[in-house]
């Protein structure tokens, strides 16, 4: 047997325990990788589940409350799909229409800007040179514009039955139909289960030690409030935006106006995602105008730079309110996840998961780890003196 000395011991064992991190960060992280890999696989299975199980717990408070004023579960449950699917029903429809009279104002934008580019080419010495190299003969030209005419020409007419296409390929995709069933039934089972909390989670693990199960159920608590209490306060904070955002934009007179502004607040939900798909609608939508139909009315709306002016104004100002005002008086820092971390969370666990299910899961992860975070410092970190 070697003996060693006290020196040779602490360093053996700094070795050792170091190995013994090495491993068990690496199962970790193995276990960590498969189950992304496993949730990534089921993600159209998954994803519905997640679904309704986020709107149960966001739509729980406002079912107790109707349960508490209806005296009846039956009716709550009737009153709140009511409040909701007729708002949803007739929100889908005007954004059918609002979809069918943007295509067709940029269709007939593109094609009274066709023969306008012509013209430019023709009146510019450089445009032309580089135009006939790939058209020697100008009638060629003509051709290739009139093609792409008659391409917008043809894309035109079966965008304007949108409203039909949409249904009959929502009705002709199975998948589609199948998930949103089963994340109406999620949402429905999950709303009217009593309300849980860590304690009675943990049940069935009588084994634990009374201070362990304890330990565990407060740390489930604190997860479960950090995810509803953020979800719920940005709701708020988007619909404020929504409503801030529609008022202005209806103020400067723009069609639609209202109902692009409150998208735009609406789905912030998501960090930019609002202002990346609905403020470029609102910017060209002010300035070119848009063709408007009602019946077998067509109203043509010219846009004005006063109201491209009045809508960035009120995107700007809006920007200034929900960082210095809206945002920090809702949100503040009560869930542990300031605004840059969540949008970090949504980008980064949509990467890792490579699809929609990312961005479900983006708020739990990292409410989890917050949570387990400070559950660590708590219990094994001591303050230095």
């Amino acid at each position: 047997m070697v003996d060693l000395t006290d020196g040779q011991k602490k360093t053996v064992a700094a070795g050792l325990t170091a190995l013994s991190l090495s491993v068990v960060f690496a199962f970790a992280a193995l276990a960590c990788w498969v189950v992304v890999k496993v949730l990534s696989f089921l993600a159209p299975v998954v994803t519905p589940l997640l679904v309704g199980v986020f709107l149960a717990l966001f739509f729980k408070p406002y079912y107790l409350w109707l349960q508490k004023k209806v005296g009846s579960s039956s009716l709550a449950v009737l009153i709140l799909a009511g409040s909701l699917f007729v708002p949803l029903a007739l929100t889908g429809w005007y954004l059918l229409e609002f979809a069918r009279d943007i295509v067709l104002s940029f269709t007939a934008l593109a094609e009274d800007m066709l023969p306008k580019i012509k013209q430019l080419i023709l009146n510019s010495d450089s445009l032309r040179q580089i135009v006939q190299k790939a058209f020697p003969d100008m009638t060629a030209l003509d051709s290739w514009l009139m093609s792409k005419t008659d391409v917008m020409s043809l894309v035109k007419a079966p965008l304007e039955g949108a409203a039909g296409s949409l249904i009959s390929g929502v009705r002709s995709s199975m998948s589609g139909v199948i998930s949103c069933l089963v994340a109406a039934i999620m949402f429905f089972y999950f709303l009217t289960r009593p309300t849980m909390r860590g304690a009675d989670f943990l049940k069935g693990f009588s084994f634990l030690k009374d201070s362990t199960r304890a330990f565990i159920a407060e740390q489930i608590d604190a997860f479960m409030d950090i995810v509803v209490s953020f979800f719920h306060r940005q709701v708020v904070i988007c619909l404020l935006e929504g409503l801030m955002y529609g008022i202005g934009f209806a103020i400067s007179g723009m069609p639609y106006g209202f109902l692009i502004g409150f998208a735009l607040g609406l789905l912030n939900l998501v960090p930019l995602l609002g202002t990346v798909l609905c403020l470029p609608v609102a910017l060209l939508v002010a300035s070119c105008g848009i063709t408007v139909v009602h019946g077998a009315e067509v109203i043509q709306d010219t846009g004005s730079w006063a109201r491209l002016a009045c809508v960035a104004a009120t995107w700007a100002i809006g920007q200034v309110l929900d960082g210095y005002v809206i945002t920090p008086r809702i949100q503040g820092n009560k869930t542990g996840l300031g605004y840059a971390g969540v949008i970090f969370s949504f980008f980064f666990w949509y990467l890792v998961f490579d699809s929609i299910l990312g961005l479900l899961l983006a708020i739990p992860l990292s409410a989890f780890f917050v949570v387990l975070w400070r559950a660590v410092k708590t219990k094994y970190i001591k303050p230095v003196v």
